[in-house]
């Protein structure tokens, strides 16, 4: 049996066009062929792509692996994150047909049964997008997600899946290059789809290594959103903060103007520091999650101070 070193969660740039539609249409802007080039760097075993709501970077990157011999050592295989009707995510491993969103969690998890694929709650207790006790219907638990910078989101999901018993994961859930490979699984396999996913069925599979995203990452990304989603941005600030449209258009030209400025990590620091507050009072003091949900900025920073 190996140890295979995997990567459970990441996108490349066919994620884009599939998010939810109150995010910005542009996800990720990491090539076919970087995601092959840094996994054959970072001598990744196996590759699981997990863009939203399609199959599509999975299939694309396993044409391009099998036409370069370069990278035959590297297995690829399917898995989707699912939005479901309330905005949450679920991904789906081994699947072999793409499961649509908005459907609600549990018929999403019986659309994974149906294709005998293996359940995973990526981020269940972040400030957006989070399962949160639902995820304890799922096989796996992300216990560690890169992004999940206010640190208490990941102690909580570690927590939870220690009282219920789930596997735990980390995921890198990489939207920039250099984050691909932050986060290594290690299971106990054969280097097929099969085999993996009977090692995750019978918790044959660990943590190997983790880390957050750096502000310059989650800065990048904030940019390539920015910089392709404009239209987006400004028609999102129309219709769901009309008084502070100015405000924003003002930040937005700012950024534009010079996304490189020490400015922004003070606003990132900023933020880190309200997150913090929100998720203690969300996932330790049972705060009511919803005005995170309900991205509504005037309720955020209620809650945060």
């Amino acid at each position: 049996m190996e140890q295979l070193r995997a990567e459970l969660h990441c996108h490349n740039e066919f994620s884009n066009f599939h998010v939810g539609k109150l995010d910005a249409p542009y996800d990720c802007n990491i090539t076919i062929q970087e995601q092959i080039e840094k996994s054959y760097q970072l001598g990744l075993d196996s590759l699981f792509v997990t863009n939203h709501n399609t199959l599509d970077g999975y299939r694309e990157l396993l044409n391009y692996k099998n036409d370069h011999e370069k990278f035959k050592n590297i297995q690829i295989y399917p898995a989707e994150e699912i939005s479901t009707n309330d905005g949450s995510h679920i991904i789906a491993y081994g699947i072999s047909e793409p499961i649509k969103s908005g459907l609600s969690f549990e018929e999403i998890l019986d659309e994974i049964k149906k294709q005998d694929a293996i359940s995973s709650a990526p981020h269940p207790f972040s400030l957006l997008d989070a399962l949160r006790d639902k995820a304890q219907n799922c096989d796996l638990i992300e216990v560690f997600n890169s992004n999940n910078v206010d640190v208490l989101a990941n102690t909580k999901a570690t927590i939870f899946a220690q009282e219920h018993n789930i596997t735990g994961v980390a995921g890198s859930d990489s939207h920039v290059l250099s984050t691909l490979g932050r986060c290594v699984n290690v299971i106990e396999s054969e280097n097929n789809l099969d085999s993996i996913l009977s090692a995750m069925k019978h918790k044959k599979i660990s943590i190997q290594q983790t880390g957050y995203a750096t502000a310059k990452e989650t800065i990048d990304h904030l940019r390539y959103k920015i910089d392709n989603s404009t239209e987006f941005i400004h028609d999102y600030m129309t219709q769901f903060y009309p008084k502070s449209k100015k405000i924003f258009s003002l930040l937005l030209e700012l950024f534009e103007r010079n996304p490189n400025s020490y400015l922004w990590i003070l606003f990132y620091k900023f933020a880190i520091f309200a997150m913090k507050r929100i998720s203690r009072k969300i996932n330790f003091q049972d705060y009511d999650p919803f005005p995170m949900k309900d991205r509504n900025i005037s309720s955020m920073l209620k809650m945060a101070f």
